[in-house]
């Protein structure tokens, strides 16, 4: 089912319990990476908003440019799951990776904890299988040219996604530094751009996976029937993309509850009047349940990633099932 071989799988480790409890697994990103499968994982997350509706809570604690993200949900019949990430732009000075944390799953009957998976393990599956099953439902079926936007560890996840999907898209990557990005193309073979306004308006499908605050993308260079993917917004202080290209897209979220009050991509031109509630015309349950996506082929369709607590947990499930099987 998850598309590996799985003969010499060698788990990282169990964490006693109380006696006669189960042992609880900590699942490392080295043990079910290679399991993994880009089209099973969107297919769960498809599956999950067909079913009941998730409670969700967030909490940002922040210190200065620092960050401490807590997402919990609770999903009846699916079971519970809390990630925390710790994300410090400044540790490329000591050579270590700007985001940690790990995810607790529990069990829906018991409340008992199921497994500690590595964040980093099902932050990576979640966030680019969500932005695929939006792709999925929005982008036109017959695109051919897909650009990423940035060159960080997402940019490498949205190619391998994509490249699932898509086998023939030709796939091009810009980054604000050509170099860096000459490098990201070698390894992922991938085409490096340098002129973002014209490789945008040379694509059919636009992800956008940066960290910036200030918008990249500009609504005066979308065409007609592209669909443009933004992700890296993750505050109320960011966005990736300007006013004009909301008022030109079909929009849409994975969900209304960790997007619209939350993020600035959505949360600035909301309260600014830019754009109105009504002009989000749908998440992930609303398209999962029959509700209308991309209306024609020339329109534009906006998607915004808010990676919510919910899509943590379709993934953990997914990623326990691929270690209970290993």
């Amino acid at each position: 089912m998850f598309g590996a071989d799985v003969s010499s799988f060698k788990p990282t480790g169990l964490i006693q319990q109380e006696t006669g409890l189960p042992q609880i697994p900590y699942i490392s990103f080295d043990d079910v990476d290679p399991l993994l499968d880009w089209n099973i994982l969107s297919d769960a997350l498809l599956a999950g908003h067909q079913g009941n509706k998730a409670q969700i809570s967030d909490q940002f604690i922040t210190r200065s440019k620092d960050t401490l993200l807590s997402r919990a949900a609770w999903i009846d019949g699916m079971g519970i799951a809390v990630k925390s990430v710790t994300v410090f732009p400044d540790n490329h000075q000591l050579n270590q990776p700007s985001v940690h944390g790990a995810m607790l799953l529990f069990n829906d009957s018991t409340g008992m904890v199921e497994a500690i998976i590595d964040s980093k393990l099902v932050t990576k599956w979640k966030t680019a299988a969500d932005s695929l099953l939006g792709a999925k439902f929005l982008a036109r079926p017959e695109s051919k040219q897909v650009l990423i936007v940035g060159t960080g560890t997402v940019a490498e996840s949205l190619v391998d996604a994509y490249r699932a999907w898509l086998p023939l898209a030709e796939i091009s990557v810009w980054g604000r530094n050509f170099i860096t990005a000459q490098g990201f193309a070698s390894r992922k073979s991938v085409k490096a751009v340098e002129g973002l306004e014209a490789a945008v308006k040379a694509a059919d499908i636009i992800s956008c996976a940066t960290m910036s605050s200030a918008p990249v993308i500009m609504g005066d260079w979308l065409q007609k029937g592209q669909h443009l993917d933004l992700i890296g917004a993750f505050k109320a202080d960011m966005r990736e993309t300007d006013d004009v290209a909301l008022r030109r897209a079909k929009i849409f979220v994975d969900s209304r509850e960790t997007t619209l009050d939350h993020i600035g991509e959505l949360k600035i031109p909301l309260e600014t009047g830019v754009i109105q509630p009504h002009d989000i015309l749908g998440d992930f349950y609303d398209l999962a349940n029959g509700g209308i996506a991309r209306q024609s082929a020339a329109d534009i369709t906006l998607f915004k990633n808010g990676g919510g607590a919910h899509l943590d947990l379709m993934t953990g499930r997914v990623i326990l099932a691929a270690w209970q099987q290993a």
